[in-house]
């Protein structure tokens, strides 16, 4: 699997374009989403939910000259289904065909791909709810997917947030939930002996692992808390 300049996978990277190239969808009215294959083109490119996600973008454009009958819709959502498979996750069930857009004229308003913080937990649980029952999904089905925080790691040069969430960062598991429940997790104030400069996360003990702050809204919302059980209970 590629990495990044730095040594790290790109298998998070993957899956995370995968998903914010479909997570603008709206069940509404069908605007959005991975048809068209916006997230190449302005605005989408430039949103700062998006940071970094060029990197996997640029890495995928040599199999994008070798099958230049593949739509980068497909490319960059099919990338992800590889991703998660190449992880140890499950096979899954995938359809091509998406046709792509020559800009990005249809793209939605920003603001629809979720925020790791809204300032408290009602705040960032509320706005979590409004993301994920926009594309049809329930609480469940939330949690699920916000699960794949297990893959990859947050980079200071990209999104401002620093770290893993677990140290097993390229294999397909349960780990988020898991580290939940079982670590504590203490505001991060310091990276690397000196003050931490960067947005709200939270640290365990050894200040090796992080989460975000919409991770602890899953413990602490007790509706999501009881899927976070609820998975943490997966072997």
């Amino acid at each position: 699997m590629d990495q990044r300049s730095d040594g790290t996978s790109l298998i998070g990277t993957f899956v995370r374009l995968a998903w914010h190239a479909s997570g603008t969808y709206s069940a509404h009215d069908n605007s959005g989403g991975s048809n068209g294959g916006r997230i190449r083109h302005a605005p989408e490119k430039s949103w700062g939910a998006n940071a970094g996600l060029d990197i996997a973008m640029d890495h995928l454009d040599s199999l994008r000259e070798k099958h230049n009958n593949l739509s980068y819709g497909d490319l960059y959502t099919y990338a992800g289904v590889v991703a998660v498979e190449y992880a140890g996750g499950p096979k899954i069930p995938y359809r091509f065909g998406r046709v792509d857009d020559e800009d990005g004229s249809n793209s939605p308003p920003d603001g629809r791909l979720p925020d790791a913080d809204k300032g408290s937990v009602k705040k960032t649980s509320a706005h979590m709810r409004d993301v994920f029952y926009r594309m049809g999904f329930d609480d469940r089905e939330m949690v699920a997917l916000i699960g794949a925080h297990t893959l990859g790691r947050c980079h200071i040069d990209r999104s401002g947030y620093w770290g893993p969430w677990n140290k097993a960062e390229n294999k397909f598991n349960n780990a988020l939930y898991k580290f939940l429940l079982d670590k504590e997790w203490t505001v991060k104030k310091k990276h690397e002996g000196k003050k931490w400069k960067g947005p709200l996360q939270y640290e365990n003990e050894t200040g090796e692992l992080m989460m975000l702050p919409s991770c602890m809204a899953m413990i602490q919302d007790e509706k999501m808390k009881e899927y976070v059980e609820m998975y943490w209970q997966i072997a």
